[in-house]
């Protein structure tokens, strides 16, 4: 195993107890403390929108991250930097918390220094492996992922009690420290990473290819491709212009989905043009990436899904009845917030279980469990969670005192289902895209949970309007529980399109094929 990837994997643990450490308490502490200003039925709501709308930045970050470290400063140099950018966050949350522009710039620095490293630190494990010990890279990744939980596991069984018991300033200050530390151990491992420096400028470049196929003419053809962009330009206009009554970030990152969305298929209508003009390899390479894009857009809807647990499925637990348990004499009683540390250590049990014995057993049944067919069953599992926590708010709307211990079996679905679609994710994200655009395909990987929450906020504010809750109403159901099957409906439909697709994507193998790459 590469000597370099302990501190990887450290700085890993340490960053994501940082930031689920305050992303766990976020929802509850907006609603006890710093929205109290609001009337108290709309606070859970507002709540909600606060905590996707950030989910969104720290997804949508690692666009910028990505483009910088793979066009200028190397991933370590812009790994590093925004993480500084990161502490300044985490002390901002810790010293304003009382004041909610200053709150809300820390959220901002979190989203910006979290969002710009997230693509870069799994692209960067992908880095320390070429062709003689690619092999291992599957062990690692799992082995980086595990390490993940087990720092959000502590973070979401601590920082609900020290939220609780010693205030705001403290639950937000020590996830500020790990996160001082994480940036520290990374640094520490500065002189025994491998650097792959950054792409020069590349004049067969994806967007230079792109451009040439959409505006290329060819005689006795029209160019429908690029009437397909332009439509998604204006689209993405209009979207825009509906800032006043979508609010910023739902037009902004719809007229992103449109762009990405009827550009990519322009782009895909005419990219043979672009031969002949460019190299052979250059245009092949942006068909890889736009199938991969296909593959990203396919998962939003887990994702959408998925970071709901911290928002959905927290609201839902304030008005559940806590367990207690009795641990050495004294009576211990769980805080909704803290239900989510089922997830990180359901996490760290199924991955060695998956890896060890269900994926073997798999095998010898004739089976094989490629990514793309673990990354269709994790959309199923999700659903199958969704069914579940709906029943569970049907059963409370009908008056039945409810435990908060009936969430463990949705919370062990969509974790089942976590470890299908993230961890696998991951390793597809690295593997499949070209060596000049790793970091970027990382960032549209991440870019995928941006749009997860996007859907998320447009499904909130539909029920908003008083002609579609009326129609809910019809159903039987209350607005939360029908918008709960709708999600699962949602990712039920996704799951059965993913397996479609997959049987007709091409796995590529883009590591590296050199064992002594050029140092930065």
């Amino acid at each position: 195993m590469p000597r370099q990837i302990p501190y990887i994997v450290g700085t890993e643990g340490c960053e994501r107890f940082s930031f689920y450490g305050m992303r766990n308490i976020l929802t509850p502490f907006l609603i006890s403390t710093l929205l109290l200003f609001m009337p108290v039925a709309d606070r859970a709501g507002e709540a909600k929108h606060v905590f996707h709308t950030f989910v969104i930045g720290v997804y949508f970050f690692p666009l910028l991250g990505g483009w910088l470290a793979d066009r200028f400063f190397g991933k370590y140099d812009t790994i590093f930097w925004l993480s500084l950018v990161y502490c300044a966050g985490h002390a901002c949350l810790a010293i304003f918390e009382d004041s909610l522009k200053g709150f809300y710039f820390g959220l901002f620095l979190i989203a910006l220094g979290s969002g710009g490293i997230k693509p870069l630190i799994s692209s960067f494990v992908g880095d320390q492996f070429d062709q003689t010990n690619k092999n291992k890279a599957k062990v690692v990744y799992d082995v980086f992922y595990w390490m993940i939980n087990f720092g959000s596991f502590f973070a979401s069984l601590l920082m609900p009690i020290f939220l609780r018991d010693y205030g705001p300033a403290v639950a937000f200050g020590i996830p500020g420290a790990l996160m001082f530390v994480a940036t520290m151990v990374f640094w520490l491992g500065r002189k025994k990473y491998i650097h792959v420096p950054p792409a020069p400028p590349d004049p067969d470049s994806f967007t230079r290819v792109a451009r040439t196929a959409l505006l290329a003419h060819k005689p006795g053809q029209a160019r429908t491709g690029l009437g397909v962009a332009l439509f998604g330009v204006a689209g993405a206009v209009a979207s825009l212009a509906m800032s006043p009554q979508w609010g910023f970030v739902i037009a902004a990152c719809t007229a992103l989905v449109l762009l990405l969305a009827f550009g990519g298929i322009g782009t895909s209508m005419q990219l043979e043009r672009a031969r002949g003009l460019h190299p052979d390899v250059a245009v092949d390479g942006v068909r890889a990436v736009l199938r991969i894009l296909i593959v990203f857009a396919l998962v939003t809807p887990f994702f959408s899904l998925f970071d709901q647990k911290a928002s959905t499925w927290i609201v839902q637990a304030n008005s559940m009845i806590p367990p207690t348990l009795s641990i050495f004499g004294r009576d211990f009683t769980f805080v909704p917030a803290q239900m989510q540390a089922l997830n990180p250590l359901l996490v760290m049990i199924l991955i060695p279980f998956n890896n060890l014995v269900l994926y073997p057993a798999l095998r010898k049944m004739g089976v094989e469990p490629t990514p793309l067919r673990r990354m269709t069953t994790g959309i199923v599992f999700s659903a199958l969670s969704w069914i579940v926590i709906g029943t569970l708010q049907v059963q409370m709307d009908g008056g039945t005192p409810t435990s908060m211990a009936w969430q463990v079996l949705p919370y062990a679905l969509l974790t089942f289902g976590e470890v299908l679609v993230s961890a696998t994710g991951l390793e597809f994200a690295y593997s499949q895209s070209p060596p000049s655009m790793k970091g970027v395909i990382m960032a549209f990987w991440f870019l995928a949970t941006t749009v997860g929450s996007l859907w998320v906020l447009i499904v909130n504010a539909s029920v908003k309007n008083d002609a579609v809750v009326a129609n809910i109403a019809t159903s039987g159901f209350s607005v939360i529980a029908f918008q709960m099957y709708f999600f699962a409906g949602f990712a039920f439909v996704a799951a059965a399109v993913f397996g479609w697709y997959a049987t007709r994507y091409k796995m590529m193998d883009n590591y590296r094929s050199d064992a002594a790459p050029a140092k930065a």
